[in-house]
């Protein structure tokens, strides 16, 4: 039995009072009240894990792949039924079909009918979680979080710039967060290129664009490949973190500027100059030729079959898969993570990849179908407690891991799984530390899933630049302006897509980026601007 107060600061308490009922309609309020009686505290006041409840608990997320891999379902997981023993809550995970998200979130919207708990990107909800629950999907969770939620209290009053994410403007919290709980797990993504072939030609990592062009030429001319730089240009999440383009101080998006205000980066000459030096490099065969379609399982094989000489990516999913495939073949392999490149020798770069603590990932709000509002809260809060905090990142005590001098340290269950799974699927089996879910994720996952050297440098090497300054911070527009923004945005967005590729691949002059931005323009970028600083000011005064 594990015991927790259930006590929230008079901090905590105050800061809810004015926001505890808003938003919830009386089918919220009645749920609520049911609950309460429906899991009795014991006569101290502390609420006790497991629970005694024979009622099952529905908790539609999207499955992911590394768990796809040998589950058909999140509940046949040992991480699954371990939780389920723990919080003595049974659930009924629910899965969309794979890269069909989306359209089964609208499908259930539309229908009415919820499960009790959804895992989703809530910040993408069409005019925001405000929206969502002005629309009667889901709940604020201000009463819930003060009632049953001890857990989450404590890490938000010890966490006031995480608290400040996961509200709306009008001070309604609306879901149970991840968080990432180290600055060193917001640092993900960068450029990576072959230290194998730097070491035989007898170059440096690059570190600015000069040298860059060097060694992708050198990689073309003298090691035969026909991609030098090659990455997945169709996932979104890598073509805004284009390292060329941070090197302008431009990005495809929204940005903070040195007035800290929000800009959109590509209507700016740092994109123009990044637009003229891909477009030099393309027709020199230095990026692959193949841009506009690639694909992971493209990239993969290219990096792994001496075709690509550099990309950029995750160091887990990327980096160390391609060391380890590659390696079967050819022992010397190795890749290397390379900084944010500046245009001058030994500058910081200004710009760079990093996450919010929260990154809009994995997070759950309780919906409005849900019948027994404290049995689903009583279940999200474990995972902020002590022991939910070592299954959500650590796995079971004596199988994923064991503590050593006060290490939670994998085994070989994980490393060298048995079955010979890969150490990504051999976590998403016991743990959701290595990818997201509604927790606080902990570095020392992160210390041990990089198993090689090259790896663990990576959020040192990539988080060096001053990238934190220019991140949006999670903004919600109203539901008006998301509304608008939205129409806007989607309208610009396939404008810039079609032309960035257009310019980079010399078939449309650069001599028309003028042009472009003045369609841009013209297209109400002004308007989607005054929207979002708008609501980085609202953001800034919560």
């Amino acid at each position: 039995m594990k015991s927790y107060k259930k006590a929230a600061s008079a901090f905590m308490a105050a800061a809810m009072a004015a926001t505890m009922l808003a938003g919830c309609g009386s089918k919220t309020t009645d749920t609520q009240t049911t609950a309460q009686e429906t899991l009795p505290q014991s006569a101290s006041g502390e609420f006790s894990y497991p629970i005694t409840s024979d009622e099952v608990l529905t908790y539609w997320c999207e499955l992911n792949q590394n768990v796809s891999a040998n589950y058909s379902n999140l509940g046949e997981t040992p991480f699954a039924r371990e939780l389920m023993k723990e919080t003595g809550v049974t659930i009924d995970f629910q899965h969309p079909p794979a890269n069909q998200g989306k359209e089964q979130f609208s499908l259930l919207l539309a229908d009415g009918s919820l499960p009790d708990l959804m895992e989703y990107a809530w910040m993408n909800y069409p005019g925001g979680p405000e929206k969502a629950i002005q629309d009667g999907n889901i709940m604020a969770l201000n009463e819930v979080f003060e009632k049953y939620c001890p857990n989450v209290m404590k890490y938000l009053e010890e966490n006031p710039d995480v608290d400040k994410m996961i509200k709306t403007d009008d001070g309604h919290y609306y879901v149970f967060p991840f968080v990432r709980g180290d600055e060193a797990l917001c640092h993900t993504i960068g450029p990576m290129l072959r230290e194998d072939w730097l070491e035989e030609l007898g170059l440096e990592v690059p570190t600015t664009i000069d040298e860059w062009h060097t060694v992708l030429t050198a990689f073309k001319e003298k090691k035969g490949a026909t991609a030098p730089f090659t990455w997945e240009y169709t996932m979104e999440a890598l073509t805004q973190e284009n390292p060329f383009a941070y090197a302008y101080g431009a990005c495809q998006t929204y940005y903070i500027g040195s007035d800290k205000k929000v800009h959109f980066g590509a209507v700016e000459d740092g994109y123009k100059q990044y637009l003229t030096t891909f477009n030099q490099w393309y027709k020199e065969g230095l990026i692959d030729q193949d841009l506009a379609t690639l694909a992971l399982d493209q990239v993969s094989a290219k990096m792994t079959n001496g075709q690509g000489g550099a990309s950029m990516g995750w160091a887990g999913s990327r980096m160390g898969t391609w060391i380890t495939a590659a390696q079967k073949t050819d022992p010397n392999y190795m890749l290397v993570a390379a900084p944010y490149p500046t245009l001058e020798k030994g500058a910081k770069p200004e710009m760079g990849q990093i996450d919010n603590r929260y990154p809009n990932q994995g997070c759950v709000a309780i919906t409005t179908s849900c019948k027994n509002v404290e049995l689903a809260a009583r279940l999200l809060d474990y995972a902020y407690s002590e022991e939910g905090h070592m299954l959500f990142n650590f796995g079971i005590e004596g199988e994923s891991y064991t503590m050593i001098d006060g290490y939670p340290t994998y085994t070989d269950q994980i490393l060298n799984n048995p079955e010979g799974w890969s150490v990504a699927q051999s976590l998403s089996a016991y743990i959701r530390g290595n990818y997201n879910g509604p927790f606080v994720q902990d570095i020392r996952y992160l210390e041990q899933y990089y198993t090689l050297e090259n790896q663990r440098e990576t959020p040192t090497v990539w988080g060096s630049s001053n990238a934190a300054a220019h991140k949006v911070p999670p903004i919600t527009p109203t539901a008006e302006e998301s509304k608008e923004f939205s129409t806007i945005m989607n309208e610009i967005n396939t404008y810039r897509d079609e032309m960035t590729l257009k310019f980079i691949f010399g078939t449309e002059s650069l001599d028309q980026f003028d042009q472009y931005v003045k369609t841009i323009e013209n297209m109400g970028l002004n308007r989607a601007l005054e929207i979002q600083n708008a609501a980085l000011d609202r953001y800034n005064s919560r």
